[in-house]
């Protein structure tokens, strides 16, 4: 089972804060990559970020903050729906497919902004606690 602890488990807030700020490693954009099983350009699509500038940063060895953010704010979403579906497979399904609750559009892709990703993590939450959605 992928791990849930994408930025080191004993870092507190503000130490997370201060790593996402400073950049994220490459490394953990191919850590999200292999946890939800996409190619490296739908990954990019979902940080919003071009292929030429993800090569960019595979070079450079890390992200800017804004896409360290984008890059945190899908792996806490992976970590929800894999603490929801307590499956992998389910959870990577239900990431990539079409949601009823979020008007036919993939929780992947709505979660292109933070008010998009907080929408997808309130379906799960709704999954949950078994309210129909």
């Amino acid at each position: 089972m992928p791990s849930l602890n994408f930025i080191e488990p004993e870092l507190n807030l503000p130490q997370i804060i201060k790593t996402i700020e400073n950049g994220l490693p490459i490394s953990k954009f191919q850590t999200l990559r292999d946890n939800l099983g996409v190619p490296d350009k739908d990954l990019a699509k979902y940080i919003r970020i071009p292929k030429s500038t993800l090569s960019i940063r595979k070079r450079k060895g890390k992200f800017s903050f804004v896409e360290s953010e984008r890059l945190y704010r899908i792996q806490r979403l992976f970590a929800k729906a894999l603490e929801v579906f307590d499956d992998v497979d389910l959870a990577r399904k239900w990431l990539k497919e079409d949601a009823y609750g979020l008007g036919d559009v993939s929780p992947l892709e709505y979660a292109a902004t933070e008010i998009g990703a907080r929408e997808v993590e309130d379906l799960l939450g709704r999954i949950e606690h078994g309210v129909f959605s």
